[in-house]
C-alpha cells in the first residue's frame, strides 16, 4: 500500500499542472488514484478470502486505469516523461503486489 499511496504524490500534482479543457482527465486521473489504496485498505479489512480478494481486483483494475491515463498524457504531452515514469514504475510495483497477494 506504500507505493499506492506514493503514487498519489506524484499523481496529485499531473492533475494540478493539466491546462483547461482536461477536467475529465483530471477528474478520473483523480478518482482512480485514489481508488488504489483504499480499496486495499477496505480490502485487508474484509475477514473472507473471497471479500478480500474482490476489492484487491478492484485496486489492481483502477492501477491499470491510471497506467492507461498516464499513457493518455504522454501521448498528448501533457505531462513530463520523468513524471510519468515515475507514475508507471509505481502502478508496476502495485500491481505486483496485488498479483502476489491473490496467489
Amino acid at each position: 500500500n506504500k507505493a499506492a499511496i506514493e503514487f498519489l504524490t506524484v499523481a496529485a500534482p499531473m492533475v494540478e499542472e493539466l491546462p483547461r479543457g482536461y477536467s475529465f482527465l483530471s477528474d478520473q486521473l483523480k478518482r482512480t488514484a485514489l481508488a488504489i489504496p483504499l480499496n486495499i485498505a477496505e480490502g485487508y479489512g474484509k475477514r473472507s478470502h473471497a471479500d478480500r480478494a474482490c476489492f484487491h481486483d478492484i485496486a489492481r483494475a483502477s492501477a491499470h486505469e491510471c497506467g492507461a491515463i498516464l499513457d493518455a498524457l504522454k501521448v498528448l504531452s501533457l505531462a513530463e516523461c520523468e513524471k510519468l515514469g515515475r507514475g508507471k514504475q509505481l502502478l508496476h510495483r502495485v500491481v505486483s503486489m496485488l498479483v502476489k497477494i491473490a496467489q
